[in-house]
């Protein structure tokens, strides 16, 4: 700062100088020092226990000490990209860093809304995967990954289920949960179960259609699907092997089969939008993501397998949350192109169609 010398200062000029200083420490004294140095980011996220862990296993043990102060911005993915994108515009949007899906960004990248990665600002990048480089998808860091497999209630489903056809089979009518917000990945299911491919929306609309014939229970969140298998309400469902790991830990009876038409799998990871106004500390976060005690805490608190290779999972839990070498045969990647080119009408005939 520039210190200008002034040959004369009256009384009043003193007071105003003493009242301007008084108020200044006032407002110090009420500014946390972190936002004083401008170490504040803003993480849009989903709510639930994912946001509450990213600041349990990241931000709290390995940002706060450095000064940063990481604060949570809980709202859907759908609500968060239509938020960045009506914020392109402006010089400085209000998110740093958006927690996302793979399957989220494509369109965002399409409308040139995130920033392309800088590896040299996140040294773990190093230690990921190859499988999830970052080199070969520019504007997604990947923090954790699963599969979406078949799990029931021994209690409620007595044959052990072999996939996601089960959901279908008459006999478990009423017993089938499907959750609202992964309308994508249960579309892209019911593709598969119709024998098609991922991307096949004609034979997916069928399925669903035939499935909302049983009266599933539809679910708006994974929590609410949990508390439906905690009471019983249902006893059958596709999800996340990882979140499945979680409610068995949580005490929920529920096991898990790799379903033979498929596991589609699901990674989550972070970008940062072309106008966040703190790009220092979004690299901080994603490269504190990388940490192997951050990735290591997600697959005990989450059941969700490590990205980076210098994560130590033990070897009991790591049989939990993986796959085997057969079932890592059965691994399918969501179809993105399929995602982005007609998501608005996925999620049109969801909500009119399947829901209504």
């Amino acid at each position: 700062m520039t210190k200008i010398m002034r040959p004369y200062i009256s009384r009043r000029g003193a007071l105003k100088g003493a009242a301007a200083l008084a108020g200044a420490g006032a407002l110090s004294a009420m500014t946390p020092a972190w936002a004083q140095a401008n170490k504040k980011a803003v993480l849009g996220t989903w709510g639930g226990d994912y946001s509450q862990l990213l600041t349990k296993n990241i931000s709290k043990p390995l940002l706060a000490p450095a000064g940063w102060e990481i604060v949570n911005d809980d709202l859907g993915s759908q609500q968060r990209r239509t938020k960045v994108m009506a914020e392109k515009r402006l010089p400085k949007g209000t998110s740093d860093i958006q927690a996302l899906a793979a399957t989220d960004i494509g369109e965002m990248i399409e409308g040139d809304l995130l920033d392309k990665l800088d590896l040299s600002r996140i040294p773990n990048s190093k230690n990921v995967l190859k499988t999830f480089s970052i080199a070969d998808s520019p504007y997604f860091s990947p923090h954790i990954y699963s599969g979406k497999v078949v799990l029931y209630n021994p209690k409620l489903i007595k044959d052990v289920p072999k996939g996601i056809a089960d959901l279908w089979d008459p006999k478990n009518q009423g017993k089938v949960g499907v959750v609202d917000i992964q309308f994508n990945y249960t579309t892209m299911a019911a593709a598969l179960m119709a024998g098609g491919k991922t991307g096949d929306f004609e034979k997916a609309k069928k399925a669903l259609l035939d499935l909302k014939k049983l009266k599933p229970v539809i679910y708006p969140t994974n929590e609410a699907l949990a508390q439906g298998l905690k009471t019983e309400e249902v006893g059958l469902a596709i999800m996340w092997k990882a979140r499945a790991v979680q409610w068995q830990n949580a005490g929920i009876n529920v096991q898990t089969i790799a379903p033979k038409e498929g596991i589609i799998t699901y990674v989550s990871g972070f970008t940062i939008p072309k106008n966040a106004p703190n790009k220092e500390g979004a690299y901080a976060f994603l490269n504190a993501a990388l940490e192997p005690s951050a990735q290591e805490a997600f697959a005990v608190d989450m059941g969700y397998n490590p990205v980076v290779r210098n994560a130590k999972v033990p070897e009991d839990l790591r049989k939990r949350i993986g796959f085997t070498e057969d079932e890592a045969a059965l691994l399918v990647n969501p179809d993105l192109d399929f995602l982005l080119k007609q998501g608005s009408e996925l999620r049109d005939f969801w909500d009119r169609q399947f829901k209504a």
